[in-house]
């Protein structure tokens, strides 16, 4: 068995800190907002224990992990990554997937447009902040998405919702006006 690493990278999100290991999770991503969505989940179900643990995200080779105003991550930190380091050695459950390799996108000529530059464009650069993005519609010129991880609730995701993400499409895909996150 090859030797599992485990390393941390901050988010934009204070509250959240991203768990890389050097091996696959999952492919694709879920989210586990609290303890409740984390039942078909034994990974995140045991994160989820810990008191201090408030919202769980896996996706590739990460989970990003948030945490409880009242906890410190200096004082957490350690002992989160020692416990990733045995869940992924014990190969404790992420969650069944559908494997999701070859990507379908569905609607009008501009919706599949816009969910093929989130794709491509927008869910790298949200990964490596230990988030994802999802399309969920495009209404009169408005594109609605779903932030997860460490996105969701981060200070910054307004900024990089208005100033990246809605720039891009609005370059890339005529007639999209405005982009928003529906509230999860």
């Amino acid at each position: 068995m090859a030797t599992i690493n485990v390393y941390t990278e901050s988010t934009p999100n204070p509250s959240t800190m991203k768990f890389l290991v050097n091996k696959l999770l999952i492919n694709g991503s879920v989210d586990f907002p609290n303890k409740e969505a984390a039942q078909d989940s034994p990974f995140a179900q045991e994160l989820f224990k810990f008191n201090f643990v408030n919202g769980v995200f896996f996706a590739s080779n990460f989970v990003t992990i948030t945490k409880t105003e009242d906890a410190e991550w200096e004082d957490i930190e350690a002992l989160l990554k020692d416990f990733v380091k045995g869940a992924v050695e014990s190969e404790l459950a992420v969650k069944v997937v559908h494997h999701d390799s070859e990507v379908n996108f569905e609607g009008t000529e501009t919706e599949v447009k816009i969910q093929q530059v989130l794709h491509d464009y927008v869910r790298p650069a949200v990964e490596q902040d230990g988030g994802a993005i999802h399309y969920k519609s495009f209404n009169e010129g408005i594109v609605t998405v779903e932030l997860k991880g460490s996105c969701s609730g981060c200070p910054s995701s307004t900024i990089t919702l208005k100033a990246g993400i809605e720039g891009l499409l609005k370059r890339m895909v005529p007639g999209v006006t405005e982009v928003v996150a529906e509230a999860m």
